[in-house]
């Protein structure tokens, strides 16, 4: 969405605060109510010390998912309710609230790379020894007043071809299958997964965490694959790289407290024509309340060949955007994820401060875009 389509969706203002006031519009009728607006500008960028909560204070980032910034011991895999507890504290200093949280495990690594790859892998005894890990991080994080975490199911990874060239000379994060090189060439650790396979291990690790979250109530957030990949690419069907697959998954062990960390970008990249297709998807997933978190992320392209882009230049309108997550009643954060890259840049911090003003501006006018 380009400048005058921001400026004409900004100017319904001045309609809203007449509502917004109590007052009759033209003709006399009395106005409808309008319903609060919940959602919150989010981020997930670390590391969660005092600098980089400055950082978010500074641009008006209230909301984050973050972690303890400090490492574990050998062989721990959760961080402690005191841990939990005294991060949540040191962001309520900064007046910023921890509202998702990025476990020690379940990244989205390579599994060649992944330091502790057993759940996906199927890997018994270990795997049941880390469910047990995730299981007790679950209960922390209930103790600790943190209501949600955030996983991955992943085993090829973030997967990117060179990056292209944006504006003002940016670096995009950009995939390309045609440019893919050895699609046949299989990981090291997990050889071929095809999908029955992959679907079991997903829902032996699902049929044994989604009671605990349930039973203390902290919602766990999966992030779809990133990108889509054709089955059998590097030996891996991966099922939660297209929309009937992440369908089928809130569906496995359904509770109120299973869900997505739902990337809007990477679920635009499973799309054909993702500027027309991804409101209906993000509808699909809203109204039956299984989106905890939004990536709120635009590309420009489609499945298969797409760029990451800021997020007024994509072929998704954000302002549509926004109308779609207001209608469904979506109460949780909008953050950005991966932002373009320049040298003079190299922390991205100018980047995601472009994009905490440009989805702060969505979020403050939400109420008048309807």
């Amino acid at each position: 969405m380009n400048r005058r389509d921001m400026l004409s969706a900004v100017s319904l203002a001045p309609l809203g605060a007449v509502a917004a006031h109590g007052a009759s519009p033209p003709g006399g009728a009395a106005p409808a109510p309008r319903r609060r607006i919940a959602f919150s500008l989010g981020c997930q960028s670390g590391p969660t010390d005092d600098k980089r909560l400055a950082f978010f204070a500074r641009h008006g980032v209230r909301n984050i998912c973050g972690d303890p910034p400090q490492d574990l011991p050998a062989g721990r895999l959760h961080y402690t309710a005191d841990e939990l507890t005294r991060l949540r504290q040191r962001c309520e200093k900064h007046k910023i609230s921890v509202d998702l949280l990025t476990p020690p495990f379940l990244a989205s690594s390579h599994i060649d790379r992944a330091k502790h790859p057993s759940i996906l892998l199927g890997a018994s005894p270990q795997r049941d020894r880390d469910i047990e890990q995730f299981q007790l991080l679950i209960r922390n994080c209930a103790q600790a007043g943190i209501p949600a975490i955030k996983y991955n199911m992943s085993i090829l990874g973030v997967l990117r071809t060179e990056r292209t060239v944006g504006r003002g000379g940016t670096q995009l994060s950009t995939w390309r299958l045609a440019e893919a090189g050895d699609q046949a060439q299989r990981t090291n650790k997990a050889g071929r997964v095809p999908a029955d396979l992959f679907w079991e291990r997903i829902d032996y690790f699902l049929q044994r965490v989604v009671p605990v979250a349930t039973e203390n109530r902290v919602r766990i957030a999966c992030h779809p694959h990133d990108p889509g990949v054709p089955p059998g690419f590097q030996g891996v069907d991966a099922v939660l790289g297209t929309v009937d697959g992440i369908k089928k998954f809130v569906s496995l062990r359904e509770s109120p407290y299973h869900g997505l960390n739902f990337c809007q970008g990477t679920v635009s990249e499973m799309l054909r024509d993702p500027g027309r297709e991804i409101f209906d998807v993000i509808r699909w997933f809203g109204t039956r309340k299984k989106i905890f978190n939004v990536h709120f992320r635009n590309i420009r392209g489609r499945r298969d060949a797409f760029q990451e882009v800021y997020p007024d230049e994509g072929d998704v309108d954000f302002v549509e955007a926004i109308r779609v997550y207001r209608e469904i009643g979506y109460d949780h954060m909008l953050m950005p994820d991966h932002v373009p890259r320049h040298s003079d840049d190299p922390d991205g911090l100018q980047a995601f401060a472009f994009s905490y003003g440009y989805i702060r501006a969505l979020v403050q006018a939400a109420d008048r875009l309807i």
